[in-house]
């Protein structure tokens, strides 16, 4: 072997050791190669595992605030609902063949985060374009305010949201809304009453449908956007029309303060039109005058006058004490605690009761008061309900006024009206009674059958004393001061009723309150038409128009007009009805 290849061979034989076994063994640098890819390799997984917890606690993080959004309360805000409650609907009102007096329509508001508004000035300048009658000073203290909402504008017309949409304001925006719709504007305002900003029941049957429950439920939040059951009411909306029409005419006629009329079913107590003038149109009631507010049939108290004596007869003839061909003396002036009662048109002469009914006599009236006595005198005008408040579903119901303590004097002046005030329709209601076979039905604005009617039905007079009122009403109507109150094929009775107004305690003879309380047909009364006027002027201007040429002839006109629509056929005689069949 050369020199060379034995070099070669001792430095190739230098990484290699023997195990004393003549093994061969491996350099001592393997094991360190082997530790520093292991080193790399849990590096590797450490840098890994950190990103993946890191990822799971910022999810964690993530999951838990939507899991506590989830469960937060909204956020409560001055002057502003959750969207779901303003888009809460309320129940359409229908009259009682279905037609549409309230409803819901979509709407926007405009409202303003003051926070985002970067120019408050041009802000305002802009909205004045599209809204005309903004009130600058006041929209500049919202927008330059500290809060995060506030409203600018509610309930906006399409035309103007896409108005200020198109000014590109920053910081402005829109929620969607309900609001009420009343296609018959004043027709019906004082029965079906109105709504707030917030779509919430302010008066009349709007009222009514939030206290069954409804307001309890949007409190709650427990109201959506689902179309509710409508709400069908006993009221005709042809027959209002008319009652109303005729009130309009007869304030223009007579120029007087105002006037009213209620149209009730005698069997079921169901009221088919009732009218209050002045009135308010229910989409805009802040633009009524004050006095059109209110409702002065159930809400206004007055002396009802001479309509009182059906009830004093009533109680004269149910009490046994008086009949139909009994007399009483009315020739003198009765004088009692210092007070003289005389009769407006004295006969001067001895009365039978339906002459005393007939003529209005005070005279008469007032002796068969005192025929039955005080105390059941004032029984039985809380048992007709007269002078408790009456019950029904309209909020707006005033309580009568009578006198803290009853004497004689006060039941001989309350016998012919004066003394006790009542609400029309508490008046008209007990009319019904009088005519109706003497049951005392609660007047409902909801729709009621005679059989419902009969199970709240309270039975105040005997059937043969309305008998009795049937006919003194039908008397009264062919021979008295009912004669303007007549239609032909309708057979009208009832009776007058005028009182002096009071005025600084005091009764004067130039202010008066007029009224006639009505059935037809009389024969077989089937509804009662009571017509009030409140200070009617006559052409002279004096003041002093009767009930016989103002109330009377309004009870004609309406039930002229609307007979036929309640179903009522006519009865001219057997001629007439031969006549009629011919055509």
């Amino acid at each position: 072997m050369s020199f060379l290849s034995r070099i070669m061979l001792l430095k190739s034989q230098a990484h290699f050791s023997s195990d004393g076994k003549g093994g061969v063994s491996h350099s001592v640098k393997k094991p360190a190669f082997e530790g520093s890819g292991k080193r790399k390799t849990e590096l590797a997984r450490k840098r890994v595992g950190l990103m993946i917890a890191g990822f799971a606690v910022a999810y964690g993080v993530i999951g838990g605030r939507l899991v506590q959004y989830g469960y937060a309360q909204p956020e409560t805000v001055s002057s502003i609902m959750p969207a779901d409650r303003l888009m809460a609907s309320r129940p359409d009102i229908l009259d009682r063949n279905g037609e549409l007096l309230a409803t819901d329509i979509r709407t926007v508001s405009l409202f303003a985060e003051p926070h985002k508004v970067v120019d408050p000035d041009e802000a305002i300048e802009k909205l004045a374009t599209v809204l005309t009658d903004l009130d600058m000073k006041d929209t500049y203290k919202k927008l330059s305010s500290k809060s995060h909402f506030q409203w600018l504008r509610r309930q906006l017309t399409p035309k103007q949201q896409s108005q200020i949409l198109a000014l590109g304001i920053p910081g402005i925006g829109f929620r969607p809304e309900k609001r009420r719709f009343y296609p018959g504007g004043s027709t019906a305002s004082h029965i079906v009453g109105y709504v707030n900003i917030d779509n919430r029941g302010m008066a009349g049957m709007e009222k009514f449908i939030d206290n069954q429950g409804l307001a309890d439920l949007a409190a709650l939040g427990m109201t959506s956007d689902t179309p509710l059951e409508p709400v069908k009411l006993s009221i005709d909306l042809r027959v209002q029309n008319i009652v109303r029409d005729v009130l309009v005419g007869a304030i223009t006629k007579f120029e007087a303060l105002g006037a009213g009329a209620v149209v009730i079913d005698v069997h079921t107590g169901e009221v088919l039109a009732m009218g209050s003038l002045p009135d308010f149109d229910p989409n805009n009631p802040a633009a009524s005058a004050k006095e059109g507010w209110l409702n002065r049939m159930s809400n206004g108290t007055f002396e009802m006058g001479s309509t009182f004596k059906s009830f004093t007869i009533a109680m004269g003839l149910d009490s046994g004490k008086v009949k139909l061909t009994d007399s009483f003396d009315a020739r003198a002036p009765i004088r009692i605690g210092g007070f003289t009662i005389k009769d407006f048109h004295g006969k001067n002469r001895v009365l039978t009761v339906p002459e005393i009914f007939q003529y209005s006599s005070n005279i008469g009236t007032a002796k068969i008061a005192d025929t039955v006595g005080t105390d059941g005198h004032k029984e039985f005008l809380t048992r007709i309900g007269l002078l408790s408040k009456m019950q029904t579903e309209l909020p707006e119901v005033a309580m009568p006024s009578q006198p803290r303590q009853w004497k004689k004097i006060n039941s001989i002046t309350i016998s012919f009206g004066h003394g006790v005030s009542t609400t029309p329709l508490q008046t008209a209601v007990a009319g019904v009674a009088l005519v109706n076979g003497g049951k005392l039905i609660e007047p409902t604005f909801l729709p009621r059958t005679r059989e419902q009617a009969d199970q709240v039905a309270t039975q105040v007079l005997q059937p043969s004393t309305s008998k009795d009122m049937r006919f003194l009403f039908e008397w009264n109507g062919v021979n008295g001061s009912g004669r303007n109150a007549r239609v032909d094929g309708f057979n009208v009775g009832g009776k007058t009723g005028t009182a002096d107004k009071v005025v600084n305690g005091r009764y004067v003879g130039d202010k008066n309150f007029n009224a006639f309380l009505a059935a037809f047909p009389i024969d077989d009364p089937k509804y009662v038409v009571l017509t009030v006027i409140d200070e009617p002027r006559t052409d002279k201007g004096n003041g002093a128009a009767l009930a016989g040429n103002s109330a009377a002839p309004m009870v004609a006109d309406i039930i002229r007009r609307s007979a036929a629509i309640l179903g009522v056929e006519p009865n001219f005689g057997e001629v007439g009805n031969e006549l009629l069949v011919s055509y």
